[in-house]
């Protein structure tokens, strides 16, 4: 990429887009093309490509899309796969109908199988059931990269695909009834903190284990690649992650130890544990010269300082 290169980023206000956004000024881009989606909505079709006709955009990150934590997905599979796959159509058919020189998808590790041997190989896809919690969103995200491999293969686009582990950072959604598990994590524990409460009650056994990636770095690794690869250089796609992990009873110990609660951490595991384990493996990306700096506890330090600020009610 130069410089002085058109480049969209789509979804530019959320965890994903924001950092990539914060990572593209940091390298010196600033002819950087952003929308909201009151002004540009990418699940209609003819707004899109007429956004792609009138802006002529060289390079694409596209990092919309809906998502949301199980309850989210388990109520709302209908909009999470119209949504998501209707995004992905539209603007993929663009950037291909315009020229776009290069565009780099995010996708999710829940595309995987939920018993697909661990740590998770880009191989692994399609050899087994989704995790029916997430299934929705899985199936809209596979068809998302499957989309970007059918263009390289039969128009030459150079569209890239990464999928990243289990995001968290700024501009995070803490939402409780949308939100994934570690923003949602972070808020009880403020708002028990803040009352006094002598408990938190956290969805599930405590069990899963699961891999967290600050948002900087996923950020980071996206431009690394795009600076420095072209999709044939990657081939379908590459996971992004730490290769770490820690179980959720963990990572609710290292949150209640930042936000400074002192109460009890009790498990209802009534509620669904979602995947058993899942952590990404990382050799492709390591072997293609890029791996994370932040670590979970100095980004728990970080992300938690940016709620604050993010949130004033939570100050």
């Amino acid at each position: 990429m130069l410089t002085s290169d058109r480049i969209f980023v789509a979804g530019h206000a959320g965890l994903a887009g924001s950092a990539i956004v914060r990572r593209l000024h940091k390298a010196g881009y600033h002819n950087l093309l952003t929308r909201t989606r009151a002004q540009l909505d990418l699940c209609d079709q003819a707004a899109t490509r007429e956004f792609f006709a009138t802006q002529r955009p060289d390079h694409v990150f596209l990092a919309a899309a809906k998502v949301g934590g199980i309850h989210a997905n388990a109520t709302q599979p209908a909009e999470f796969l119209h949504d998501n796959l209707a995004i992905q159509v539209n603007v993929l058919q663009a950037a291909h109908l315009h020229g776009v020189k290069k565009l780099l998808f995010l996708g999710s590790s829940c595309i995987y199988p939920k018993l697909a041997p661990q740590p998770l190989v880009e191989s692994a896809l399609l050899t087994g059931p989704l995790e029916s919690s997430n299934e929705a969103y899985a199936i809209a995200k596979i068809a998302g990269l499957k989309m970007c491999a059918a263009y390289r293969r039969q128009y030459g686009s150079n569209f890239l695909a990464v999928m990243p582990t289990n995001l968290y950072g700024p501009n995070d959604n803490y939402d409780l009834e949308t939100s994934h598990v570690l923003p949602a994590l972070l808020r009880k524990m403020h708002e028990a903190r803040e009352r006094g409460a002598e408990k938190v009650i956290i969805w599930g056994s405590g069990k899963p284990m699961r891999e967290f990636l600050h948002s900087d770095d996923m950020a980071d690794a996206c431009v690394y690649l795009m600076e420095r690869y072209d999709a044939a250089d990657i081939g379908d796609f590459v996971n992004l992650g730490t290769g770490e992990e820690v179980s959720i009873l963990e990572l609710a110990r290292m949150i209640a130890e930042v936000v400074g609660f002192t109460g009890r951490l009790e498990f209802d595991d009534s509620r669904p544990d979602g995947t058993p384990r899942k952590v990404n493996d990382v050799s492709r990306l390591r072997a293609l010269g890029w791996r994370h700096r932040i670590g979970l506890d100095s980004g728990l330090r970080q992300v938690y300082d940016s709620f604050r600020r993010e949130l004033p009610e939570f100050a």
